[in-house]
């Protein structure tokens, strides 16, 4: 009898200690519900997916109140605002390595997922789907790997995606662009892929594909974005055409740059139309003509690069940008310009576009 009184107190002993931390917080605390399992159950099986945690950021991720692991943050419910949920999770910049379970599709509630500058590898979890809350997806500067991740396609609350620093590869699908998203980065991975004409069914405020492969034309419709694009960021994309006559009509640019691709033709007129641009780059293309002196004359361009083109003609309004480069045209008394000879050997070979911005073989020769 005595005996089994000692093993009660043990017990008892035991539970106390065990139970001790639910003791310990306020009368606000709501207690564990079927959510936080799930979620408790989600986040140890990423714990033990982690292979390095060098700020030891997971070091707390221990026992069922999830809502107090470092980098996890609760909030009431969507359905029921007298429980708590998982709402969302932010390691940024934590230097973590390993991968993402499949258990994370658990986190039915999660409207955030922040893991840039971390060293985590593989792909996005195919249980992704059944996060139908997300909102902002964030998993830039990592080691993720592979095709695109297709699972972000059925997200209906994504509004933000950035996967740019990372290792995907081949084609970009072109549901990406129907998709209601506010923020795209797909820039620095290994993607091959052209922008197709339905960019113009996007609410994008934000696109940035640079250093990747970019085919075909520039896409005219990307103007139907008018109403929403802020900044468009194509730099070393492979892009090889003319800048469409009309790009002017994105009146709400405030960043545009290509620098670093195959442009041809001249700089279209109509950017002098774009009354918010503050940066415009159109640096190391093959661009020519004159520059058009109602670029210049943009009330908030603080930066205009278009060094490393072949213009000929630059209005001495464009002097006077607060920040400018003009080098390796074909300027007459600028200094540091191309040579004469490499000049007259481009303008040798003109360039023609057509109505879409593409490049069109020369017209045949008159006859008379």
């Amino acid at each position: 009898m005595a005996t089994i009184t000692s093993l009660h107190k043990a017990l008892v002993c035991i539970l106390l200690l065990l139970f001790l931390p639910f003791l310990s917080l306020s009368e606000d605390y709501l207690p564990i519900n079927p959510r936080l399992e799930k979620a408790y159950v989600a986040l140890q099986a990423w714990k033990h997916a982690i292979t390095a945690d060098p700020k030891n950021l997971t070091l707390d991720w221990c026992g069922p109140h999830v809502c107090n692991y470092t980098g996890v943050f609760c909030a009431p419910a969507p359905e029921d605002r007298h429980e708590l949920t998982v709402a969302g999770v932010d390691l940024n910049h934590g230097r973590i390595a390993g991968t993402l379970p499949e258990e994370l599709g658990l986190l039915s509630d999660l409207a955030l997922l922040h893991l840039n500058s971390n060293r985590f590898h593989g792909g996005l979890p195919e249980a992704f789907e059944r996060l139908q809350l997300l909102y902002e997806l964030d998993v830039s500067n990592n080691r993720f790997q592979g095709p695109f991740p297709a699972v972000v396609l059925h997200l209906p609350s994504l509004k933000y995606l950035d996967i740019r620093f990372n290792r995907f590869r081949g084609e970009v699908p072109r549901r990406v662009f129907d998709l209601r998203l506010d923020a795209l980065f797909l820039n620095d991975n290994q993607f091959a892929f052209s922008l197709p004409d339905s960019i113009g069914n996007s609410s994008l405020s934000v696109l940035v594909v640079a250093n990747n492969r970019i085919s075909g034309c520039f896409p005219r419709s990307i103007t139907d974005l008018a109403d929403t694009l802020n900044e468009l960021i194509l730099l070393n994309a492979s892009i090889t055409s003319c800048i469409p006559e009309d790009v002017g009509k994105l009146k709400n640019l405030t960043v545009f740059d290509v620098s670093f691709n195959n442009l041809v033709g001249p700089l279209p007129d109509s950017i002098g139309e774009m009354r918010k641009l503050e940066q415009l780059n159109v640096a190391h293309n093959n661009l020519s003509g004159d520059i058009p002196e109602s670029i210049c004359e943009l009330p908030r361009l603080k930066n205009f690069t278009y060094s490393y083109n072949y213009f000929c003609g630059e209005p001495e309004r464009c002097l006077k940008v607060r920040s400018r480069d003009d080098r390796e045209n074909c300027i007459p008394e600028r200094p540091h310009q191309r040579s004469e000879e490499e000049c007259i050997a481009f303008s040798s070979k003109p360039v023609h576009c057509d109505a879409n911005g593409c490049m069109a073989p020369p017209p045949p020769p008159v006859h008379y």
